[in-house]
């Protein structure tokens, strides 16, 4: 059969690449064309257009990239038509996806599977009504999904677990290298490691870093701050922010880094998670302007009580959410001490990351994905 994936951003990226591969194992026969990034094409297939050139995040950004985003969307719809694809697989990115789904509803025939369902439990639920409409069959990785969907909005999910548990599992099989090789191979300091993950987009970072590198100054006597860079941004975009600091960089190593690290500072995401299973102690900064203003919207707006997907799934406060008028530097650094010093404090997180990966369920995501809509597929041709 013939699978069009749409992935807007390095998370999208490799869970995608992950399902193709799992794809591939459940149908030799399959074939492959996507808007997505290095991780998919690796799994062979056909890249249209590769994610950076459309992963724009926020108002403005979006704004003065609209021309850009807009011509990748016409150029999406026309190859898909084109192409003619047993089905399309839009894995989370909503603002774009859906738009491409509401087409594909109105305009063809093909059926529309969404891998990573959009978190409307958090923001924009009036979604539910154009996800009702245009989308043939939702699969769900975060587990509180389901009930959410399901007996909120009446609407089918299908959990099939969590695709970062299955990535933090495969590589810590394999992964061997000592603390002592990490730092050497990469020249630093032979100190407790640091790890800052300051977001993947541009924006996130200009947001999020330089207050990060304020906060983690004083402790560079005694640790080795290490930031992981995004995929897809090129190391003269960090330049500025590290020139001048002790901060050293690692590029396609954030599971190596983490392996190693005694504490770190995580931008909400998928990093979070990542994070807490590899059970390093974590505080999640978030830094937006006119920090009070987005305070209040996210107290009487957002329809969750927490932004990390390790409070989420927990359902409880499992690691400090830093955000907006509280990521200040003072706040971090405290918050950073009592990761590096309460052993107490460092216990009953990892409690917490215990009973996330409970709830996250075993591994196996990717496949039961990939056999899922396969089985659907048949079934409904």
């Amino acid at each position: 059969m013939k699978y069009y994936l749409i992935a807007g951003e390095a998370s999208g990226d490799l869970h995608a690449s992950q399902l193709m591969k799992a794809i591939a194992e459940a149908d030799p026969k399959a074939r492959f064309r996507y808007f997505g990034g290095d991780l998919m094409k690796a799994q062979g297939g056909e890249c249209v257009t590769h994610y950076r050139e459309l992963a724009y995040m926020g108002f403005v950004p979006v704004l003065l990239h609209l021309r850009t985003i807009l011509a990748g969307m016409r150029r999406c719809k026309q190859d898909i038509v084109e192409w003619q694809p047993d089905v399309v697989i839009l894995v989370d990115y909503p603002g774009f996806n859906l738009k491409i789904a509401r087409f594909l509803h109105a305009e063809t025939s093909i059926p529309v599977c969404y891998y990573i369902s959009p978190k409307i439990w958090a923001w924009k639920e009036y979604r539910i009504k154009s996800i009702r409409r245009d989308i043939n069959l939702l699969l769900s990785i975060l587990p509180f999904e389901k009930p959410f969907f399901e007996e909120k909005h009446h609407y089918p999910i299908t959990y099939v677990g969590n695709p970062t548990v299955d990535e933090v599992a495969a590589f810590r099989k394999h992964y061997c290298e000592s603390a002592q090789a990490f730092k050497q191979r990469h020249r630093l300091d032979d100190k407790p490691l640091i790890a800052l993950l300051a977001g993947s987009r541009k924006q996130e970072i200009k947001d999020n870093l330089p207050l990060m590198l304020k906060a983690v100054a004083p402790f560079t006597d005694c640790y080795q701050p290490v930031l992981a860079c995004a995929p897809g941004i090129d190391d003269a975009f960090y330049a500025p922010f590290v020139e001048g600091s002790c901060l050293r960089l690692v590029r396609d190593e954030t599971y190596p880094l983490l392996s190693h690290a005694r504490a770190a500072l995580v931008t909400s995401g998928t990093a979070t998670l990542e994070t807490a299973l590899f059970r390093v102690p974590q505080a999640v900064c978030y830094y937006t302007p006119v920090g009070r203003l987005i305070s209040f919207l996210k107290r009487h707006l957002l329809s969750v009580e927490y932004i990390s997907l390790v409070n989420l799934i927990a359902d409880a406060e499992v690691v400090q959410e830093l955000v907006a008028h509280r990521m200040t530097e003072a706040n971090i650094q405290a918050e950073l001490t009592r990761l590096l010093t309460d052993k107490a404090y460092v216990a009953q997180m990892q409690q917490g990351y215990d009973e996330v990966l409970r709830r996250l369920g075993p591994e196996g995501c990717p496949r039961h994905a990939a056999e899922h809509l396969i089985g659907w597929l048949k079934d409904n041709r």
